[in-house]
């Protein structure tokens, strides 16, 4: 496998498990509707745990491009790569998104909320303010580079548990500071599954909120850049 095949397939399997517990969640006449934002966060970082252990030893398992940016800032990768992962990342996550709206195809029909059709795609605040939205996502994602950046690798390899810490601390993200802004801390997660939303066959689908799409594509970045730099400071 190469390190773009990994990146592909680990970010579609961030996505299928992410998006896939929101449409269990918000849309009509699902097993797991209803099931509230406990069990998204779970699901998030369920996501996050398969799509690392699954090709980290292929790719380093970065399935974000804030964290390939961030890396290649620390120079702890080439910038070489950064293109190469961006677009094999951004390509996973439409994949995914594709799958989780095949497999809630017939619920998607029946859900009526074009506003919840919309957030198992990507994104979006429960205030609109531009200046807030994107300081909590720079926090986020400053919250989840920083963990990266920090932490060790154990002695003694546990397989599949090695990707556990980053698992946790999405989901302590998502609990923590999830709430204001459905916390995309990454690029990929939210403008791919955006852009399938634009293109796909939703009966009655609203706008793909275009206007707010920036934030969570620049703000990650940024956080993801001011956490390299306390890093090398520290």
């Amino acid at each position: 496998m190469t390190p773009f095949l990994g990146e592909f397939i680990g970010t579609a399997l961030l996505i299928i498990l992410g998006d896939g517990v929101v449409a269990n969640v918000v849309l009509n006449k699902t097993k797991g509707n209803g099931g509230g934002w406990i069990v998204i966060t779970f699901g998030w970082a369920m996501g996050v745990f398969v799509g690392v252990y699954s090709v980290a030893a292929v790719s380093g398992a970065h399935i974000n491009p804030a964290v390939t940016i961030a890396l290649a800032f620390a120079q702890k990768v080439s910038w070489d790569i950064v293109p190469m992962y961006i677009l094999a990342q951004m390509l996973g996550a439409m994949f995914g998104a594709l799958l989780v709206w095949l497999s809630y195809k017939q619920h998607f029909d029946v859900t009526e909320n074009k506003d919840l059709q919309l957030a198992v795609f990507c994104t979006g605040p429960q205030i609109r303010s531009s200046l807030y939205n994107f300081v909590t996502e720079v926090i986020g994602t400053f919250v989840l580079v920083s963990g990266v950046l920090h932490i060790v690798a154990p002695q003694n390899s546990l397989g599949a548990l090695d990707a556990l810490p980053v698992a946790l601390l999405v989901l302590g993200i998502g609990l923590s500071l999830g709430g204001p802004t459905g916390y995309a801390i990454n690029p990929a997660r939210d403008l791919g599954p955006r852009i399938m939303h634009f293109i796909l066959p939703i009966a009655n689908k609203r706008d793909s909120d275009w206007g707010y799409a920036w934030i969570p594509v620049v703000a990650p970045i940024v956080g993801a850049l001011l956490a390299v730099a306390v890093f090398q400071m520290m």
